[in-house]
């Protein structure tokens, strides 16, 4: 009975996170803009609360991932303050992450069942209407009104440069990149809820919310959230390869969406965003070097440069947290990458070569675990792990863990894809 009362605890508090991330950006800019700061880290108690609850009750495993992540994190933290930047307090900040943040990914995979990570598909998916809503007066309105406020209630607005005097819009969180994380995991859930041979979505709620998500991809003005679009359609058609009975819907699916963005196309407030996306697309894929430049560059060559290009980073790195906004305050006053801009190199300028790449070893691996596993379950007329893992795969493997929200939708995408590969719809009791 106690440990049924903590699996429900650990759940009820995995909820409160997940509600936290989403509307985090909202309490920061419009409900409490005096607290912004401090909400910056309003997740930080839940997680503590969480991981205090599953260590009483004996829930999380201390397996390879896990002790990988603990042994890290707390040799880090004496590492960084007596030979690197010298400050406890980021120190303990960098290494939280690891300590209470990713953990719950296992967490979430062991106490959610595949009805509860239907249920948030549900959600995302009914709020793609008014998300998409705000984005669009956003796209539309001055940066100085009120549906543009920035974190703490900024006046000059929140959103970032765009193209034809339009900025890319920030949605409901705090920044434009959590705007882009939300529509990428909603791809995710559209497409399978299209597929998907049980009904678990009514009908006209799910063709309101793709015409809602077709209109937000032009006015995100985001090369990310095409790019994703794009993987998700790979994912959903490499799914013909073990369930070939989709087929059928499959094509119903990808023919609506076509029609759909054939009829809003011509309409005067869909194609100025077309149009601000394309110039936006060009000029930034022109300074990149075209479309392998963008790919290569900014993804392979980011993650290949941080382990071959950093001979002079120190043997255990500047320290812990340094490479983070707050890490970056605290220590010079200014935020910014003072580490690297990309994830592993600042992994590894963080904590030398040994403690960064045994993190990012173990991000590769455990999403390549989660991927594989994914396919396989397609076999047992189960999709819906191989769509989340079409965002999620990249996700562990590259999101920037040190900002806030995109290590919140991390520990969020990995938690549903393992949650998602039940078959059985039940708890995993350890």
């Amino acid at each position: 009975m106690n440990k049924e009362k903590g699996y429900n605890n650990v759940k009820k508090l995995l909820w409160l996170y997940i509600i936290l991330l989403l509307i985090e950006g909202a309490l920061r800019k419009w409900i409490f803009p005096s607290l912004a700061t401090p909400l910056l880290v309003v997740r930080d108690p839940v997680a503590l609360w969480i991981m205090l609850l599953a260590l009483k009750y004996n829930i999380l495993k201390f397996d390879l991932y896990i002790g990988t992540l603990f042994i890290v994190a707390f040799l880090s933290i004496p590492i960084a303050v007596y030979m690197g930047h010298g400050n406890i307090f980021v120190a303990i900040y960098g290494a939280r992450i690891f300590i209470l943040h990713l953990p719950l990914v296992f967490l979430m995979g062991i106490v959610f069942t595949r009805d509860d990570v239907i249920k948030f598909g549900k959600i995302i998916v009914y709020f793609l209407v008014p998300m998409t809503a705000l984005i669009v007066a956003q796209f539309y309105s001055p940066q100085t009104s009120f549906v543009n406020r920035g974190v703490g209630g900024d006046e000059t607005g929140g959103g970032f440069s765009g193209a034809n005097g339009f900025y890319r819009p920030p949605g409901i969180f705090s920044f434009t990149s959590g705007n882009v994380m939300y529509y990428s995991v909603a791809t995710c859930f559209v497409l399978w809820f299209w597929v998907a041979e049980k009904r678990f979505i009514d009908s006209k709620i799910l063709v309101c919310s793709t015409i809602a998500f077709i209109i937000a991809i032009p006015m995100s003005i985001s090369r990310s959230l095409v790019f994703q679009v794009f993987i998700a359609i790979i994912f959903m058609v490499a799914t013909l390869t073990k369930r070939p009975k989709i087929l059928g819907r499959l094509f119903s699916g990808l023919f609506l969406i076509l029609l759909i963005f054939y009829f809003l196309k011509d309409i005067s407030f869909f194609s100025t965003a077309i149009d601000a996306f394309n110039t936006r697309f060009d000029s930034a894929s022109t300074a990149e070097g075209g479309i392998n430049g963008t790919i290569f560059d900014r993804f392979l060559g980011g993650l290949f440069g941080a382990i071959f290009n950093n001979p002079s980073i120190p043997y255990f790195g500047y320290g812990i947290g340094l490479g983070t906004n707050v890490g970056a305050m605290v220590t010079t006053g200014t935020t910014g990458f003072i580490v690297a801009e990309g994830e592993w190199g600042r992994m590894i300028g963080e904590m030398g070569f040994i403690f960064g790449m045994s993190i990012i070893i173990l991000r590769v691996t455990l999403s390549f675990q989660l991927l594989t596993s994914s396919y396989k379950e397609i076999g047992n007329n189960n999709i819906l792990p191989w769509m989340l893992m079409s965002y999620t795969f990249l996700s562990i493997i590259q999101n920037q863990l040190g900002q806030p929200t995109s290590l919140g939708f991390t520990v969020l995408v990995g938690g549903l894809a393992m949650a998602s590969l039940k078959s059985n719809n039940t708890t995993q009791r350890k």
